[in-house]
């Protein structure tokens, strides 16, 4: 069955139109005859959204009953029997209620999708799982209602809901969002200019990442190679000298200057896939670019313009950043140079900016010296002085005769030296053989024939072309000598650095498969393992556009690693030197891999490990904790049941006391047990709601004797976005743990007021305190400070509270009484705007934050 497509409305904020828009889209497929279903929409009794509702088939909800009271969800069931083509699931990221089928309502869409269902969807920019800290850094609020990144990047289309933020404040101001009582509150908090302006940047910004990539996909699948100067891309050229660092950062103010630009800084090694500037250098200038938002990217060719210019085409880069050559003046005769070349054969797509620096015209160093033996133009000068040097040699002895054939053969064999140490060996035997050839016919007699009268002459001439060609070999042993020490030491330094990264559990298998890619310059790389000889492979990871992931021999290069696995690399076949490197590459990847299953391993052992903890502990609670209060009531029971005693009316009420004593102890104690069940299986969903801390903390007190607790809290306070039950639970913990072990007559102070955006709330008891180094242990399931009783309880009453405290957003912490004493300091977030009153979700208020 083909998957169905999912379709997402993207907006920057609640009440840009979202759901509108995805109605508006339903009407228009129902009228080309599509079978379009409403499976979850809400309107919040917005008018003009609830009218789009009319026309439209809608799948009844499930109800389901949670805390006294009841929700609806999506009836996933209800849609996949219905099998509509096209299904409408309102508010991607929301929480469902406890007991529904899936924890999310993306969730819920993945079932529909596999289903082969079409989905149309919405979701707001600060619900995307990446920004959740910068959406808080932004409103001041902690979204808890999240979707991850990738399920949103999968989808087949994304649509921009946008809206200025004038615009989505004058839609607010005429109660097109909220209800009146609402709308003063809003505006000048969740919906202030600047959050709006600051979350629509960011929705502007992640779509136009989406549309970039899709627009890199469509260029390759198209093989379009000619520059679309859609957005500012500024690659700069990187040399691995201290210049580089200037380029970056100059490429960077390029970039501030128009919206959306990118930098991406690239360094182009030699084709032996070895780096020959500083590795030390150039992981400064990574870790610069990757500071000021670019990217860093290794490169392989041995035409360094022809190189920089493919890539920066292939990326779609506007400008390329060049620093202002460091070669001499003289240096020049050899060639232009990069930037003069990348200058001339960049077209009118590629504006290319050469920029100064404090390393020009001071000369290369030894690091940026070409790797090959002897460079092209090196051979080339070694060419024209082996053969035209001869040449012009005769023609000035012929015009001034009369030196001798002894300084003529030392004015050859200068030249033929000059060759060799230029061009090494293949000049200087072609410049010895054409000078002993030259010597012969014009200087040794008889002249102009190609014999030798005297013997002495024949020695001279051997005598000339054994040091030519000794020099020249000398000459070549050297350059490869040279080649093969900056190639060991190249090697030496890449694999000292992937050691060291992996051994500190830096690298990732995909950081370190990206390394082996840019490295040796290859299109993908992907490493394979099978269980056996016979089984098919499959891919544990892989980087780079269409890797290989069936059979390794059928890549471009195939590096076994054991016997059921491999590294398989497409881009272009390596030199047998280069194999060595990868070996070790692909070594380091089957360690990195087996160490990130060990750790996966690793974590699942310890939550087992935690699991039995737990469970061991609630066994040794039900067997003796628990014990106690029902022996007490089975007891006081069995006596009012015998009519062995005639019972007085005081005794009766003293054992019916103990029954009721009992029973509340067994309550407390067995919901504090189901309560960190909750919290260990990570299944409470705070509802939370704007509310007053007068309104939930008296009704904590409910437990504790009378005249034990002294309550502090102003009517002046903000208002919290908490969920009132979890919020009385956890006072009511902190408030019995403090009062078992106050003194008589000390009762305990609970006093509240505001730091920044929280709201504090303290208790203070003058008990015996708690060292600092147990203040965290207190905190633990099961833990009892001290010597307390078995009976004192099962030691969860903090761990619940610390738990529920966390679940809605805030901390709790435990501070030593100036005096003697233990404070426990309970941190909660203020409501930025109202939230409705069953604790349901409206979209844009900021349980939007919480669950829109």
């Amino acid at each position: 069955m083909a998957r169905g497509r999912l379709r997402i409305y993207l907006g920057a904020a609640p009440g840009v139109g979202k759901t509108y828009a995805m109605l508006s889209e339903a009407h228009r497929r129902v009228e080309r005859g599509t079978d379009c279903v409403v499976a979850f929409v809400e309107h919040h009794r917005r008018p003009r959204t609830e009218v789009m509702l009319h026309g439209l088939e809608e799948i009844p909800r499930k109800e389901l009953e949670y805390r006294d009271s009841f929700f609806t969800e999506m009836d996933v069931d209800a849609v996949l029997a219905r099998r509509p083509q096209v299904a409408l699931v309102d508010e991607l990221a929301h929480t469902n209620i406890p007991g529904s089928r899936n924890d999310k309502r993306w969730q819920d869409v993945e079932e529909l999708l596999v289903a082969g269902i079409d989905v149309v969807s919405t979701v707001n920019i600060q619900h995307l799982e990446s920004l959740g800290d910068v959406v808080e850094s932004i409103t001041g609020v902690r979204q808890k209602e999240t979707v991850p990144d990738e399920v949103v990047r999968r989808a087949d289309q994304i649509e921009l809901v946008d809206m200025s933020p004038q615009a989505l404040r004058r839609r607010m101001a005429h109660g097109n969002i909220y209800k009146p009582d609402k709308v003063d509150a809003a505006l000048s908090n969740y919906f202030r200019p600047g959050n709006l302006t600051a979350l629509r940047e960011l929705a502007l910004l992640w779509v136009a990442d989406r549309v970039d990539e899709y627009l890199t996909e469509y260029r390759s699948e198209h093989r379009v190679s000619k520059i679309w100067g859609s957005r500012e891309r500024i690659v700069v050229g990187l040399t691995g000298g201290p210049e580089g660092r200037t380029l970056i950062r100059r490429a960077a103010r390029l970039a501030e200057k128009g919206a959306g630009g990118e930098v991406l800084a690239v360094y182009i090694g030699r084709s032996d896939g070895l780096t020959s500037a500083s590795p030390k250098e150039l992981a400064v200038q990574r870790t610069l670019v990757e500071d000021l938002g670019g990217t860093f990217h290794h490169v392989i060719g041995d035409d360094i313009p022809s190189a920089l210019l493919e890539f920066a085409r292939g990326v779609n880069a506007t400008q390329i950043v060049l620093g202002v050559s460091r070669r001499k003046g003289w240096q020049y005769v050899f060639g232009p140079g990069v930037g003069a070349t990348v200058a001339r054969e960049s077209g009118p797509d590629l504006d290319v900016h050469l920029i100064t620096h404090d390393e020009a015209g001071k000369g290369r160093g030894l690091a940026a010296m070409p790797r090959t033996r002897l460079s092209r133009a090196r051979t080339m000068w070694g060419w024209l002085t082996g053969i035209g040097g001869p040449a012009l040699l005769t023609l000035l002895l012929e015009a001034a005769p009369g030196l001798g054939l002894a300084n003529d053969v030392l004015l050859f064999l200068t030249l033929t030296v000059a060759a060799a140490l230029l061009g090494g060996l293949l000049p200087a035997l072609a410049s010895a053989a054409l000078g002993s050839l030259l010597l012969n016919y014009y200087f040794t007699p008889p002249v102009h024939r190609l014999t030798i009268a005297d013997p002495k002459n024949i020695l001279a001439l051997a005598i000339f072309v054994g040091v030519a060609v000794s020099v020249a070999s000398v000459v070549d042993l050297a350059a490869r000598r040279t080649h093969q020490a900056a190639r060991l030491r190249a090697e030496s330094e890449i694999l000292s650095f992937l050691a060291g990264s992996v051994l500190r559990g830096e690298t990732t298998l995909e950081a370190l498969l990206e390394r082996v890619r840019e490295t040796f310059g290859m299109e993908s790389v992907a490493l394979l393992e099978r269980t056996s000889d016979v089984d098919p492979w499959t891919c544990a990871g892989s980087v780079g556009p269409r890797p290989l992931v069936e059979r390794p021999e059928e890549a471009d290069v195939d590096m076994p690693v054991g016997d059921h696995m491999a590294l398989a690399l497409s881009g272009r076949v390596l030199p047998a030197e280069d194999r060595r490197v990868l070996a070790a590459f692909a070594a380091q990847a089957a360690v990195v891999l087996d160490r990130q299953r060990l750790q996966s391993e690793a974590e699942q052992a310890r939550t087992l490990a935690e699991g039995n903890r737990i469970r061991t502990a609630l066994l040794a609670a039900v067997s003796h904790d628990l014990r106690t209060p029902l022996a007490g009531i089975k007891a006081s029971v069995s006596s009012l049941r015998s009519d062995d005693v005639d019972w007085s009316e005081e005794d009766q009420a003293e054992l019916l006391e103990a029954i009721e004593d009992g029973a509340d102890r067994l309550d407390h104690l067995v919901g504090n047990l189901l309560d960190m069940s909750r919290l260990q299986t990570g299944t409470v969903t705070p509802m939370l709601r704007e509310i007053d801390l007068d309104e939930v903390v008296p009704m904590a007190l409910g437990g504790v004797p009378e005249d034990s607790v002294e309550l502090d809290i102003p009517e002046t306070l903000p208002m919290v976005a908490v969920d009132p039950g979890l919020l009385e639970r956890s006072v009511a913990n902190i408030v019995e743990n403090a009062v078992k072990y106050s003194p008589d007559g000390e009762p305990v102070l609970v006093a509240a007021s505001t730091l920044g955006e929280r709201v504090e709330v303290r208790v203070v008891d003058r008990g015996p305190g708690v060292p600092d180094e147990a203040k965290d242990r207190i905190f633990e399931p099961f833990q009892r400070y001290g010597d307390a009783p078995r009976g004192a309880g099962v030691g969860l009453g903090l761990a619940v509270a610390r738990g529920f405290a966390e679940a809605m957003g805030g901390t709790l912490d435990a501070e030593d009484t100036p005096g003697g004493g233990l404070t426990m300091v309970l941190t909660l977030p203020t409501a930025p705007v109202a939230v409705g009153a069953t604790g349901a979700t409206v979209e844009g208020d900021v349980s939007a934050a919480v669950t829109s």
